[in-house]
This record gives structure tokens, C-alpha cells and sequence, in this order.
């Protein structure tokens, strides 16, 4: 019997961190998407970017489905998404695509990773109310990472533009139906 209530009890404590996990795992994969692009692997990093999408989107719908959302979950899926979606996807386009057009591609790059972190500072502080204002960070990371198989075909100059328009996009007021 005390066998069967240790085994439930620990359960419970996995299910009440299920949610929590995936985001920490999200973050991890973030993470390495950053370490990739450091070492020039490139291909890798966005991969690694992908999954952290998918990560993401199971996160809240685990959170949700299993009753457990929570203020420090909504922090923390934050916290990864900022790294998974607007420092990986910013530093893997900057390394790959921008690098060689100096200090503004640094500074665009800088300024959508700030433009991320405000779109999620945002989102944060306001109310749920079925609509997303502004672009997600996750669906900017997301994009910005696919137009990593165009770079054979258009300039660095073009993926300022873009950083810059997704950047815009973030933090514009305009109203999107979550899905």
C-alpha cells in the first residue's frame, strides 16, 4: 500500500510539472540552436530551432489540458521563448546571412531580439482575451528561421529589411486570433 501512495504521489508531482518541463526543454533547445550557430553549424541550429517550436506549442496545451497553469509557468515559457525564438533565430540569420555588413547588421539584430523581449514583456502584463497583440515572438523566430533556406538566393541586405519588418511586426498594436 505505501508502495502504491509513494508511486501515486510522485506522479502527481510529474504531472504538475509536465507542462514545465516541455518549456525547460524548449529553452534547452534554444540554447543549443545558439551553440550550433556559434560553431558554424548552421543547418543544426535550425533544427534545433524547430523543435523548440514544437516544444512550445505542447507546453501550454499540456499546461491547459492538465489544469496546471500557472503565473511562473506563463515566466518561464517567456524566458524560452525569448532565447528560442528571438536570440537563436537573431544570431543564426546575423552569423549566416548579415555578419559581413557590420555594425547595422548588429545593430538590427539587436534590435529584434529587444523588439521580442518587449512583445513578450507585453503579452505578459496584459489579459487574455482570445487575441494576440502584435506578431508572437515564436511566429517571428519561427519565419526568420525558415528564411534560412533562402539566404543562397538573396542578399544580406534583404534579411536587414526582414529582421527589421518582423521587428515592427512584433510590436505593432494590431490584433491576431490565437489559434
Amino acid at each position: 500500500m505505501f508502495l502504491l501512495e509513494s508511486a501515486v504521489e510522485r506522479l502527481s508531482r510529474l504531472k504538475a510539472h509536465a507542462a514545465n518541463l516541455l518549456t525547460i526543454l524548449n529553452m534547452a533547445f534554444g540554447g543549443s540552436a545558439i551553440m550550433a550557430t556559434m560553431n558554424d553549424q548552421f543547418a543544426l541550429a535550425v533544427l534545433f530551432i524547430f523543435v523548440a517550436g514544437l516544444l512550445d506549442r505542447f507546453d501550454g496545451m499540456t499546461a491547459r489540458k492538465l489544469g496546471i497553469e500557472s503565473e511562473l509557468g506563463k515566466q518561464l515559457d517567456s524566458m524560452s521563448d525569448i532565447i528560442s525564438f528571438g536570440i537563436a533565430p537573431a544570431l543564426l540569420i546575423y552569423a549566416y546571412a548579415t555578419h559581413e555588413l557590420g555594425t547595422l547588421a548588429m545593430a538590427v539584430t539587436v534590435v529584434y531580439i529587444a523588439s521580442g523581449a518587449f512583445r513578450l514583456a507585453r503579452f505578459n502584463i496584459t489579459e487574455s482575451n482570445g487575441f494576440f497583440t502584435g506578431l508572437p515572438i515564436t511566429a517571428a523566430g519561427v519565419v526568420l528561421t525558415l528564411s534560412y533556406f533562402a539566404v543562397p538566393y538573396v542578399s544580406g541586405i534583404f534579411y536587414l529589411f526582414f529582421m527589421v519588418a518582423l521587428s515592427l511586426m512584433m510590436i505593432s498594436t494590431f490584433s491576431l486570433r490565437k489559434i
